[in-house]
């Protein structure tokens, strides 16, 4: 990866930095020891709020009886897990890529955290996934988001930051809910609360982080670049909605017509309502910084 040297970050950005370091330490838990894993978990309950399935609010959910939502919670649940999994996996080579590097020796200490508990969120997913699916759908084919364009080393950067804030606040959104649902099992809230409290310290880090490389984007580029920049996010944020939307969690679900089913959903106005929920948060920040000049999203 092509660096070259940046300004230095703020004293506000180096406080926070220091803030979120030490809670990071003070927090810290062996995720091989926190976990109550059960052995087993009941088919016949909700694995994931009924609120947050992909069918949630269609006309094909008012067709489906409980047993078969609840069904489809589980692989629903699974997919969620799994897709956590492959985000994971991907944040984490970007970000080993640029620790120590010029440019990012501010935050390389707090990345080093970082890169720690994502890593430990990554195998105690892929652990539910295995112990009660047995299986981790695979990821989303990215080829969905079109050829990856060359950018200036400013534009990749602010980019691979702001893919991963948008990913850790879509995330974060399912994590809060269902780590308060008391309709689902010790298990999936515990899951979920571990990983929330984790992760609102790495969106405070991320917000602050993808501003200060907004700032450097800016004096590098032109309003065309920018106005590439914001289509491209917006195109990722539509390609990171739809992988709920899997026809091999419908066909696990026992959907007899998963593509089918996929079409129908995709189609339905009321999960445009869902989706804006779910990135309400993250498609706000991107308004606030300036990247965003409105709220419309391109079509999946």
């Amino acid at each position: 990866m092509t660096t070259v040297p940046r300004p230095d970050v703020t004293d506000r950005f180096r406080e926070l930095l220091d803030r979120l370091t030490e809670k990071a330490i003070e927090d810290y838990y062996n995720p091989y020891q926190r976990f109550d894993w059960a052995d087993h978990l009941d088919e016949d309950q909700w694995w994931m709020s009924p609120e947050l399935i992909s069918v949630a609010g269609t006309a094909q959910a008012e067709r489906l009886d409980e047993a078969t939502l609840q069904r489809l919670s589980k692989w629903e649940s699974i997919n969620f897990y799994s897709l956590n999994v492959h985000g994971i996996r991907e944040l984490l080579m970007e970000v080993v890529n640029r620790i120590h590097q010029p440019g990012f020796e501010a935050p390389s200490d707090f990345f080093h955290h970082f890169i720690g508990e994502e890593n430990e969120h990554m195998w105690f997913f892929a652990e539910f996934c295995l112990r009660y699916g047995r299986k981790i759908y695979r990821p989303p084919v990215v080829a969905a988001l079109g050829p990856a364009p060359l950018y200036e080393p400013e534009v990749e950067n602010f980019l691979v930051f702001a893919r991963i804030l948008f990913f850790e606040e879509m995330v974060d959104h399912y994590n809060m809910a269902m780590g308060q649902d008391e309709r689902l099992c010790r298990t999936i809230r515990q899951v979920n609360a571990i990983h929330h409290q984790d992760e609102s310290r790495h969106i405070a880090f991320g917000r602050e982080l993808v501003s200060h490389l907004y700032g450097l984007m800016r004096e590098r580029v032109d309003e065309d670049r920018l106005r590439e920049v914001e289509a491209y996010l917006k195109r990722y944020i539509v390609f990171s909605v739809n992988s709920f939307y899997n026809p091999e969690v419908y066909r696990d679900a026992g959907i007899a017509d998963p593509l089918g089913l996929r079409a129908a959903v995709l189609a339905d106005p009321a999960r445009r309502v869902a989706e804006r929920r779910v990135i309400r948060k993250p498609m706000a920040f991107f308004r606030k910084i300036g990247l965003f000049t409105d709220d419309t999203l391109p079509v999946g």
